[in-house]
């Protein structure tokens, strides 16, 4: 498409501008019409041309003509004049201006076809144009493609090429490289959210004042590997949207190779994680490829969807440059391993960024437990203590570390269902004053004295009350193990029956 501008800037048409509000309105081509309501033939952007024939004698039905072509969304009105109009009828100059719609008059030597002619030329020029600038961007994607850092350089020429912004996103909604300036980062993980189940059908164009977003998966299989955004001022012309395409598809070139990479780095993580379970942190870290492993490091357990999962793997790969193609990383994060095994997480991490790393996973819909701190010879007990500590996760406590439930006591290492459960089995049978009883004797490392000073009673009647305890419990509170075995059941069972 070209301007309105330019057709009426072609030397010998002598067109005259009546009424041009919007002189950069893009020109399709051009239609010629006699009828009264011509919009069943347009396709919208045409600069529309007629003599008047059937408008002679119109005043008040111009209105309503002008309307129905905006609402078509014509270029603009050319009126012929000479023939059924001496001059611009003062009733459609009227109603362009009130319709906002471009007007111009063809005086009488001017042919209907000569400007048909020299519009398909222009058009023709725009064409070409387009063309050779398109070729030209592919051309410069292409060898930014073929450099040392493929997706970098290929999201740079984006940007110049659209004037605007280009990035690359996980389908998480991390950032993977790319200078999101002038990106809402909330609202690109919201569509993202939105469109992943779509899978490689899911692009996606935003239009906005001032701005136009598109979103378009990135990858060679039915699940996106990531996705390119791009962000412009303004409509994108024919070469730019030509140019997101290439960019699209040397990226998705670029993600498969790295893809590759990025298998055979998940395959010696495996074998990594498995030396270290072992307790063979020398031949891990020679594997690896790695400086020294932190003197301290936390082993994270974590499950989830198999999607979450995944996305889950990539942020805590993402955590040590070695192990994403295109870098970035956390320095606390630096020594940290990521590997699947089953269907679940596992991520050894520095103590420092454990509870970090933690979090992020929890924001992906992830169940995590962090082990005990340990040294990197030594993990096979944190990955034991990650498991159980994993097992106590709940929707409303994603994250449960292991030295939380160390302070909990026994009552930690215990699902809180069944602890209830054996609670209400080994006290049900108690009343609220014999348990209050109890909790106070053993509190007070069954002193009699100090358990009738903390209720207020005599020794006696304490004395009688832990007799019948005894009686329905059938076991002497002398037996350490019964005293032990009645404090746990006081823990689980909390305040409810007090």
């Amino acid at each position: 498409m070209i301007p309105l501008t330019a057709v009426l800037a072609e030397q010998g048409l002598d067109l005259k501008e009546v009424h041009v509000p919007r002189p950069e309105a893009p020109v399709r081509w051009v239609a010629t019409s006699e009828l009264v309501d011509p919009t069943p033939f347009l396709e919208g952007g045409e600069l529309l041309l007629t003599t008047g024939l059937a408008t002679a004698g119109w005043r008040s039905q111009w209105s309503s003509y002008v309307g129905r072509l905006r609402d078509a969304g014509i270029a603009g009105l050319g009126i012929g004049t000479g023939l059924t109009h001496r001059t611009p009828p003062r009733g459609l100059i009227r109603a362009c201006e009130e319709l906002g719609v471009n007007l111009i008059e063809v005086p009488r030597l001017t042919a209907f076809v000569a400007i048909s002619r020299r519009t398909a030329g222009l058009l023709e020029q725009a064409e070409e144009r387009a063309a050779r600038t398109a070729l030209d961007l592919q051309r410069r994607l292409t060898a930014a493609a073929a450099g040392p850092s493929p997706s970098e350089a290929i999201l740079q020429q984006l940007a110049k090429a659209t004037s605007g912004v280009a990035c690359l996103f996980t389908p998480a909604g991390q950032l993977v490289t790319g200078v999101p300036a002038e990106l809402d980062l909330k609202e690109i993980r919201e569509q993202l959210k939105a469109i992943r189940s779509q899978g490689m059908h899911a692009a996606l164009t935003l239009s906005e004042p001032g701005q136009v977003i598109i979103i378009q998966p990135i990858g060679l299989n039915q699940r996106p590997d990531s996705y390119l955004v791009t962000a412009t001022t303004s409509r994108p012309t024919e070469p730019q949207r030509r140019a997101v395409g290439t960019a699209a598809a040397l990226l998705a070139l670029v993600s498969e190779q790295q893809r590759q990479q990025l298998e055979d780095h998940r395959r010696i993580a495996a074998r990594a994680f498995d030396l270290l379970m072992t307790g063979d942190h020398r031949t891990a870290q020679l594997l690896l490829d790695r400086d020294e492993f932190p003197a301290k490091l936390q082993v994270l357990a974590a499950s989830g969807s198999p999607e979450a999962v995944d996305d889950a793997i990539t942020l805590a790969e993402a955590a040590t440059p070695a192990a994403r193609p295109h870098g970035g990383g956390d320095a606390d994060a630096r020594g940290t391993l990521a590997a699947r095994v089953g269907g679940d997480l596992f991520v050894v991490a520095p103590v420092r960024a454990a509870n970090s790393i933690a979090s992020a996973l929890a924001d992906l819909g992830l169940a995590v437990g962090i082990g005990d701190s340990a040294g990197p010879g030594e993990l096979a007990g944190s990955r034991a203590t990650a498991v159980q500590a994993l097992a106590r996760t709940s929707a409303a406590r994603p994250v449960v570390r292991w030295n939380r439930i160390v302070h909990e006591g026994l009552t930690g290492l215990v699902d809180q269902t069944t602890a209830a459960a054996f609670s209400a089995s080994y006290l049900g049978i108690l009343t609220a004053e014999q348990l209050e009883t109890l909790r106070s004797y053993l509190r007070h490392h069954g002193s009699h004295l100090k358990t009738a000073e903390d209720l207020g009673l005599h020794r006696n009647t304490v004395r009688n009350r832990l007799a019948q305890i005894e009686h329905q419990l059938g076991d002497s509170l002398d037996d350490p193990d019964v005293r032990m075995t009645a404090w746990f059941a006081l823990q689980a069972v909390g305040d409810q029956h007090l």
